[in-house]
């Protein structure tokens, strides 16, 4: 889509959106999808990586324990046991004093047990107003575009942030805005995509998210749709306005609607909800519970999730 007719499209989705704010507060009527489907060419398709962020504790130096933490190499060479076609490689478990070198041999790794690397992941704060911090977060953005183009990963999850102290909130969209756009072009120099995840802060809700999708100009930037960051009363409606816009899909095994009980995501609904948007790429497993082993919960859910967007 060139850029005006997608800016065009924008300011009509993120209105339509943006009339629907009160029936998630229960306010209005609820709209059945607050986004037309960008269109994509034939039917949706599915392929299935895991996050590394799913380990996270195996990632740790256990105390009182002889037995060492696991790598990303371990990680990698699970996500082949498991038959996945990817692997998504969290930033935060990579070596303190990774070097290009070490990112080639791991790149080397994937390619040889037959995994795409779907994507990475960064932690950013954009609210920061000028000064080091921010200049810091933006940095640190781009040192991830440069290395996840070594990597061959097409794709990075962002953060827009949260309001500081004394910060209204349009400021705060103001900054983010500006530093998303400073790294968007930055990532599309390297075929880099930016999606930016439903977490909070900005984008606590779909209207806040898709607020700052309407205001970032740049066609290498889109949505990391994370199906448990929603809090809603129907957080799959809430993720139904977002799903046409997803450049990639992470699934959490549990979701917590407001005022109830965290409860069994419906993976059959997200499939749904993910056929109806036209979504073609990667639904990406990230395992947060902590009642079992990583290691034998990731292969059950990876199963379920097969038979789910089958």
């Amino acid at each position: 889509m060139p850029p005006l007719d997608r800016r065009r499209f924008l300011s009509h989705t993120v209105a339509a959106c943006a009339a629907g704010v009160g029936a998630l507060s229960g306010e209005g009527p609820s709209p059945a999808c607050a986004i037309e489907p960008v269109s994509r060419p034939g039917p949706s398709k599915f392929k299935f990586s895991l996050a590394a962020y799913s380990y996270r504790d195996l990632f740790k130096p256990k105390r009182e324990s002889s037995e060492k933490p696991l790598t990303l190499e371990d990680f990698v060479r699970d996500c082949a046991k498991f038959q996945l076609e990817g692997t998504e490689l969290t930033s935060y478990y990579f070596p303190a004093n990774v070097d290009d070198e070490y990112l080639r041999q791991l790149r080397g790794l994937c390619f040889r047990l037959g995994l795409d690397v779907s994507g990475t992941a960064v932690g950013n704060d954009f609210c920061h107003p000028p000064g080091n911090e921010r200049d810091a977060q933006i940095a640190s953005v781009k040192r991830w575009i440069d290395r996840a183009a070594i990597l061959s990963a097409p794709v990075i999850r962002i953060f827009s942030g949260s309001a500081k102290q004394g910060q209204e909130e349009a400021e705060s969209r103001r900054l983010a805005v500006a530093a998303m756009e400073e790294c968007c072009a930055y990532a599309g120099q390297r075929g880099i995509y930016l999606a930016l995840e439903n977490h909070g802060g900005l984008t606590a809700t779909p209207a806040g998210l898709l607020h700052l999708v309407h205001d970032v100009q740049s066609p290498w930037f889109g949505v990391n749709l994370d199906s448990g960051n929603f809090h809603g009363p129907d957080v799959y409606q809430e993720l139904a306005q977002l799903a046409p816009y997803a450049l990639n899909v992470q699934i959490k095994v549990v979701v917590s609607p407001q005022g109830q009980r965290r409860q069994k995501s419906d993976f059959a609904r997200l499939a749904k909800i993910l056929r109806d948007s036209g979504y073609r790429g990667y639904i990406v497993l990230e395992y947060e519970e902590t009642d079992e082993d990583p290691r034998t919960a990731c292969p059950k859910f990876i199963n379920e999730l097969r038979a789910a967007f089958a």
